[in-house]
């Protein structure tokens, strides 16, 4: 099946007073439609930076985005327009995505509103519809966010992005504001919809667990670059780079008895601004040797298993 988007060599850099902030640094990967790619790293390293590049909210500095075969890198006006309704994002944090002044249906009708091709009576009814499916009772049409738990202000965002009927979505951490209970309501409310449309998601979090249990395909990164990505189940079973053994170790574990060993990161985390060749895990790498402060590439590991690690193999 073909690609419905696809990132070669993507890059962007943010001009500072000490040189270019490396954010992404070349990221590769294909994703199909009705798949999930899951993102995941520590916080700055780049993900959420990724998945706004991705979609024009950021303008990449380097490489090219293609979706639906097309080359979108630099869009005209109108075909961003055009790329609005069909490529979305639901935001981590409900409560500051979602204009206070607007209730409910107010909220799930501006995108509507802005394409200025629906009857208000069309709006409505889709408002209506939407909210329905996302779970979102009939008697909060006109309440306010700050009337609302945080799980139904997520179904507010989900709805949001549903309305204009997108191919894709980039989820950025949707439920890392949500109690537990409610995180499995949104993400299995997400996996059903997913199903029902044919949606293709990418899920960016810092939540493993959450992760491996709605991924197809999870892609690690660490300070802008990607040092894994494996199919869900081969990357939790194999685990190869050792910056991924780290975070899979901080998993709590739900048998008290369960020793395993927790991978503690020491050393100097090295400098995203105009970062040296080389691998940028050195610095807290236990397994760092020759060879390590060479540029280090991605090798097929396994089929479909990737990895940025010339020790890979040993470790």
């Amino acid at each position: 099946m073909p690609a419905l988007l696809e990132v070669r060599d993507l890059k962007k850099y943010f001009k500072t007073k000490g040189g270019m902030l490396h954010a992404v640094d070349g990221i590769n990967f294909a994703l199909e439609e009705g798949k999930t790619l899951g993102v995941v790293g520590e916080s700055g390293c780049g993900k959420t930076t990724l998945g706004r590049t991705v979609l024009h909210l950021l303008e990449p500095t380097d490489g090219k985005i293609f979706f639906e075969g097309k080359d979108i890198t630099t869009p005209t006006k109108n075909e961003l327009h055009d790329l609005r309704a069909k490529m979305q994002i639901i935001f981590q944090d409900p409560f500051s995505s979602l204009d206070p002044r607007k209730s409910v249906s107010e909220s799930i009708m501006e995108p509507l509103k802005l394409r200025k091709k629906h009857s208000k009576a069309d709006m409505l009814k889709e408002m209506r519809e939407l909210m329905d499916t996302v779970g979102l009772a009939a008697r909060f049409e006109n309440s306010y966010p700050h009337e609302l738990d945080g799980g139904r202000r997520q179904r507010i965002g989900i709805a949001r992005a549903l309305s204009l009927k997108p191919k894709f979505i980039v989820c950025d951490e949707p439920v890392s504001a949500l109690d537990v209970s409610i995180q499995a309501q949104v993400i299995n409310l997400m996996l059903d919809l997913q199903e029902e449309r044919g949606l293709a998601y990418m899920f960016v979090t810092h939540d493993l667990s959450v992760v491996k249990y709605i991924s197809d395909d999870i892609m690690v990164m660490y300070l802008g670059q990607m040092v894994e990505k494996a199919p869900s189940d081969d990357l939790f079973s194999d685990t190869r780079h050792p910056y991924t053994k780290a975070l899979l170790s901080a998993i709590p574990a739900p048998d008290i008895d369960d020793k395993t060993e927790r991978i503690l990161l020491k050393g100097e985390i090295t400098s995203p601004v105009e970062p040296k060749p080389g691998c940028r895990f050195m610095a807290r790498c236990r397994y760092a040797a020759d060879g390590c402060e060479k540029p280090q590439k991605l090798e097929e590991h396994a089929p479909g298993h990737f990895v940025a690690c010339c020790r890979h193999k040993e470790i």
